[in-house]
């Protein structure tokens, strides 16, 4: 068994201006705003789930994306509902959230 159940990294990439990038849609504030919930939750830690930021994931033309491992599941997202979906639906209950899922061949 692994030491977290999931582990999410959202990528938080700044890219000069002009570039599409994750963080220029508030990648790094709804990282924090994961990280802040799932620990509410009482998710945070060992047996459960890690929200980490991550360097590019090269996917930023997707994005902003997610990535859920061990699950291999990427998400695109818009705003706090989008997270409290993943959340409560992948996270707590195991249930990949399709509408927001990007497929496994696009980059």
């Amino acid at each position: 068994m692994s030491y977290f159940k999931h582990h999410v990294f959202f990528c938080c990439n700044q890219r000069p201006a002009g570039e599409s990038c994750c963080n220029d849609h508030r990648a790094s504030e709804l990282q924090t705003y994961a990280k802040e919930r799932t620990a509410a939750l009482g998710l945070k830690g060992q047996g459960s789930v890690r929200v980490n930021k991550a360097g590019c994931l090269g996917r930023c033309d997707d994005g902003p994306v997610i990535v859920v491992y061990p699950d291999n599941v990427w998400y695109t997202y818009v705003d706090k509902e989008d997270i409290d979906e993943i959340i409560d639906s992948h996270l707590r209950e195991g249930r990949i959230v399709d509408h927001l899922r990007l497929p496994e061949g696009a980059a």
